[in-house]
């Protein structure tokens, strides 16, 4: 077998999820974890809950990662990776702890994580680290052996991720009316957070005006929107933008809102826009609610043509992008000179979290950082 192809040390793989409900019994449930520790009442849950009882009570993310787990197999499998993939939820079944178990138990030793989040972030990276010292303390307690856990590097700029998106905006472009299609502008979407958990967000030296959080989203941004100018010939004016804001509002978080975005535009006299969700790698719930149901009843109420370009998903060219950052990983781990691949201005993430990278709310162990207290 080829060098590059050795997962070696490592000897198994998980995939790191959110996790959503699968039917409306299990709508509350699920946000209660989600929520744990915040004191929310449970008659304001089933208010939250709404968006997800307009779908039936079922969350696409779940079947989103059985696909991209068998993606992901599969890929693995016609490259000759021999890496076994395992797959666990933050926030509801197949819980990471459960997962975990079952990785012992299979005589795993040395895992890689690779979570469904992108970029860096407290929500998207340290707090899945947290989840993980959580389920390691969990089997410390039950008595049994723990195995070093490491988390793949953030890969927003990675071009098995751009890629895809970027021929997603293409496709939204060339399915507008042909008479507004050049005046289009493009707005690049992503979760609002509190703008002090953007401040913070990435290594220490990386903190202020909206961190690495920011820089790393306008960069893929700008990525994307430059390759289809030298695509279609066409300057897209575009913007990044936020959904999904579930705070108090007193607390300031990143704006602007898409839907303020597009009464924006509109009033500007702009004829189209194609909102790109680039901050999610699957149409998941706060897609298809907040771009595809609230974003787009907003445009419809404007008279505003839009069109929302797809997420990556389970596309080969991720797959391939996952398996990539495995193998460099691995080399790396071996001692081994890499190159590791990356697009636009920022240059690969690290591997290792530093002291002081995303810091938690309140202080929490967290795995696969340089103050991880399980080496």
């Amino acid at each position: 077998m080829p060098d590059v192809l050795d997962p070696a040390p490592y000897d198994a793989l998980l995939l790191l999820s959110f996790g959503g409900p699968e039917g409306p019994d299990d709508v509350v449930p699920f946000l209660e974890n989600v929520t744990r520790g915040r004191g929310i009442p449970r008659e304001r849950l089933k208010e939250v809950g709404q968006h997800y009882f307009l779908f039936g009570g079922v969350s696409p993310i779940n079947a989103q990662n059985r696909t991209l787990l068998d993606a992901l197999r599969k890929d693995f499998a016609e490259h000759g990776l021999d890496l076994p993939v395992y797959w666990g939820n933050r926030n509801w079944a197949p819980y990471l702890t459960d997962t975990l178990r079952e990785m012992v138990a299979d005589g795993r030793r040395r895992i890689l994580v690779f979570a469904t989040s992108a970029y860096a972030s407290y929500s998207g990276c340290r707090q899945y680290r947290e989840n993980l010292a959580d389920a390691l303390a969990a089997l410390e307690a039950e008595g049994l052996q723990l195995p070093k856990v490491d988390k793949l590097r953030h890969y927003f700029n990675h071009p098995g991720f751009v890629e895809p998106m970027i021929e997603g905006v293409l496709e939204s472009l060339a399915d507008l009316p042909e008479d507004v299609r050049d005046g289009a502008h493009l707005a690049f979407s992503t979760h609002s957070v509190p703008g002090t958990a953007a401040d913070t967000s990435g290594p220490v030296e990386q903190h202020g005006d909206g961190g690495a959080y920011v820089r790393q989203h306008l960069d893929v941004a700008r990525l994307i929107a430059d390759a289809v100018r030298e695509r279609t010939g066409v300057d897209h004016p575009w913007r990044l933008v936020y959904q999904s804001r579930s705070g108090a509002p007193h607390i300031p978080w990143l704006e602007p809102d898409i839907c303020d975005h597009l009464e924006q535009l509109h009033g500007e006299g702009v004829p189209a826009v194609v909102m790109a969700p680039i901050g999610f790698v699957s149409d998941h719930m706060e897609v298809l609610y907040d771009l595809d149901t609230e974003a787009k009843a907003k445009a419809e109420e404007l008279g505003l043509p839009v069109r929302r370009s797809a997420t990556v998903g389970a596309d080969p060219r991720f797959a391939a992008a996952v398996r990539d950052l495995v193998t460099e990983r691995a080399a790396a781990e071996r001692g081994r000179p890499v190159t590791p691949c990356a697009l636009g201005a920022l240059g690969a993430s690290h591997d290792v979290c530093p002291v002081g990278c995303c810091p938690a709310r309140a202080p929490k162990p967290a795995v696969a950082g340089a103050d991880s207290p399980y080496a």
